[in-house]
């Protein structure tokens, strides 16, 4: 399968990611990673292409759980360990093609959407 999209069935995020998919007629396949939780070794492979910032889920409960001194001192290290332990630290949906992540949330023009996932 050429994509991924990460994420749980009750976000409304993904819920919209998965629409303009399939609007777009791009074929993927949805991991419900409160099912499924990705490994560490593919999320270390995630931050080492996009960085842990940009796969933090900003508004969750869980990263808001972690005290804002702790979340600033994190490595991306660190970062990697916390969303092995708790998938719910991701930022919904994580788009990855080929293994590679390539997307964490679902922002951004219409053009560049197609550009990075397609359609």
């Amino acid at each position: 399968m050429a994509l991924q999209v990460y994420g749980i069935p009750n976000c409304g995020t993904c819920k919209k990611a998965l629409k303009w998919l399939d609007e777009q007629s791009v074929t993927y396949e949805f991991v419900n990673t409160k099912e499924h939780p990705p490994t560490r070794e593919a999320i270390a492979a995630w931050v080492a292409t996009l960085t842990a910032k940009p796969i933090r889920n900003t508004s969750g409960q869980a990263y808001r759980a972690i005290p804002t001194e702790e979340r600033n001192a994190m490595t991306d290290e660190q970062w990697i360990d916390a969303f092995a332990d708790n998938a719910m630290l991701l930022k919904r949906p994580l788009f990855v093609k080929e293994g590679t992540a390539v997307l964490a949330g679902f922002r951004g023009s219409e053009a560049s959407m197609r550009a990075t996932l397609g359609g």
